[in-house]
């Protein structure tokens, strides 16, 4: 009984670091947890599983932003009350911010029974090469909106973005970086309004999920598994954040075609 706990922490733990880092960059999260239990003999990973590594992801973008977002809080809070001119910008920022929340947010409630269902290899492949083709066409253009610049149009485009990686096997930093770049975003500009957006609607979805997280029968038995499948999914979402903003900023974008693009021909192939 002993080793077959252990062989599951090392199981779970593999699919924790597989989620941690693939959650940033725009090659769909969910996909690769799918293919990763496949890989291991897991099965498919239960709503429970979601929510704990999704928190996980959460708590480190949290802890990257954590000075962007007390700043745009701070002033935010001092705009509404002196109506300064040098607060506005941060203002408008998360006035975008909430703009480009609302299409997921109407969708996800929407179609939260279809998005719950079981994902096959062959979409994930397909929706890989959706994502590769996407990530060609926008990889060398150069923006020029920075977050002084933004309009609620261009706001609501990225907010759909996020809508459609809804759709299983759509990496949702791939869409809203490909969504916000398309509209004439900075690359800078593009990866902390993915990611802002990312927080809110991962919250969301967290606290919509906790009680069906809190009813899990089986998450006791689980606990020493699941706990550390969180804490990989915590520290890889940490170096592959991080490594991603390096990736960015140097306009590296266009590399991930090349990945999606093999990645969904090998599981044609072998799957």
């Amino acid at each position: 009984m002993l080793e077959f706990d252990i062989v599951l922490i090392v199981k779970m733990i593999i699919i924790g670091l597989v989620q941690g880092f693939t959650e940033p960059i725009p090659v769909s999260s969910s996909g690769h947890v799918m293919i990763a239990s496949e890989i291991l003999g897991l099965g498919e990973q239960g709503f429970t599983f979601a929510i704990l590594t999704n928190t996980a992801s959460l708590f480190a973008v949290l802890y990257i932003y954590r000075k962007d977002i007390v700043r745009l809080a701070v002033n935010s809070i001092l705009y509404l009350k002196t109506k300064k001119l040098r607060y506005k910008s941060d203002f408008r920022f998360v006035f975008f911010i909430i703009i480009g929340t609302i299409p997921a947010s109407v969708l996800g409630i929407l179609l939260s029974d279809y998005i719950a269902e079981s994902i096959s290899m062959t979409t994930i492949a397909l929706m890989l090469f959706v994502t590769g083709i996407a990530l060609w066409l926008i990889r060398n253009i150069k923006g020029t909106k920075g977050e002084g610049n933004l309009s609620i149009i261009d706001a609501f485009i990225v907010g759909l973005g996020q809508a459609v990686a809804l759709t299983p096997g759509i990496s949702r930093s791939g869409a809203t970086i490909i969504s916000a770049v398309a509209v004439g975003m900075k690359q800078d500009t593009a990866l902390r309004f993915s990611f802002m957006l990312y927080i809110p609607v991962s919250l969301g979805g967290v606290i919509l999920g906790l009680s069906d997280f809190l009813n899990e029968p089986s998450k006791a038995e689980l606990a020493i598994p699941y706990l550390a499948a969180f804490f990989a999914t915590l520290v890889m979402t940490y170096f592959g954040m991080k490594w991603f903003m390096g990736i960015m900023k140097n306009g590296k974008l266009g590399y991930f075609t090349y990945y999606c693009f093999f990645v969904g021909t090998l599981l044609l192939i072998f799957f």
